[in-house]
């Protein structure tokens, strides 16, 4: 196949089928990404990826930290009485016996996917659940002044409880403490959004890459300019909560990061999907603090 050039300036094989069509537009406007004839492909690049936020640059997810090994097998508490529910039948559990953790809690194995690892940076004491004020206490960590980290608090929670409560509250009246359940942590996903995160909260690789593809011109970072274009593209009719979120999601995404030359790297946006950028930013202003 002849190769096509991305925005990136990477050569690519052209399809041999047709994802454009001029007389619609909007097909040329927003192109589909093709992987790099570099010899190297992601393999399956179209299918969703439970534990492993992989792309076609980063095939084994976030190294850093060992931070795809660990979360490939790692081990959490989930408090005195290993309540399976906090996590979700859909989660593997096994005991490690009399292993407690620094706080007595019994420690058990487990492997979130994708979306819970984004999340859990946000379940300080690892058991599943993520309260108001750990919210709080995260969004602080990673550099929100108090006034934006009580409001993140408060949105998230109030929208994100509810949906979560799936197998694992036997009423259905909400939650009087308004906590989050990441075993059901998928419920909680919205319209209007990238759709890297598929319905089951796992990591779609090509749907990420979509998005840099069609918004950033192929590029390997985007701009506050490309988030409104992504905003405006992928919003979906009568869906006014969806569309929202995905706002205030990508608002807070370009406010942590705060890129000085207005560009959102690729790999940070990525290692947010995946969770371990909050460790790396949280760690950063620890030691900035100290000096």
């Amino acid at each position: 196949m002849d190769p096509i050039t991305a925005g990136s300036g990477k050569p690519r094989p052209r399809p041999t089928f047709q994802s454009e069509i001029p007389d619609v537009p909007v097909t040329v406007e927003r192109p589909l990404y093709s992987q790099p004839d570099d010899g190297r492909p992601l393999p399956d690049i179209g299918t969703a990826r439970a534990n492993l936020a992989a792309t076609h640059d980063h095939p084994q997810g976030t190294n850093k930290n060992n931070w795809a090994e660990r979360h490939q097998h790692q081990s959490v508490g989930l408090g005195k009485t290993l309540n399976q529910m906090k996590w979700g039948k859909g989660v593997t559990i096994r005991s490690k016996g009399k292993d407690v953790d620094e706080l007595g809690n019994q420690l058990i194995s487990i492997h979130p996917q994708v979306l819970q690892q984004h999340c859990e940076f946000f379940d300080r004491d690892r058991d599943g659940i993520i309260w108001p004020l750990d919210t709080f206490r995260g969004f602080y960590a990673i550099g929100f002044n108090l006034v934006l980290s009580v409001l993140a608090m408060i949105i998230i929670h109030a929208s994100f409880s509810y949906p979560t409560m799936y197998r694992t509250m036997p009423a259905y009246l909400p939650d009087p403490f308004f906590r989050i359940y990441l075993g059901s942590i998928h419920r909680a996903k919205h319209g209007s959004d990238s759709g890297t995160y598929d319905n089951e909260g796992r990591f779609a690789p090509q749907k990420f890459e979509d998005t840099f593809a069609k918004y950033a011109g192929g590029n390997e970072y985007m701009t506050w300019g490309n988030v409104r274009s992504l905003l405006s593209g992928q919003r979906v009719f009568a869906d006014p909560v969806g569309a929202s979120a995905a706002f205030l999601e990508w608002a807070a995404t370009y406010y942590l990061l705060w890129p000085a030359d207005g560009k959102m790297k690729k790999e940070d946006v990525r290692g947010i999907y995946d969770g371990s950028i909050f460790y790396d930013i949280a760690a950063a202003r620890r030691t900035a603090k100290k000096e």
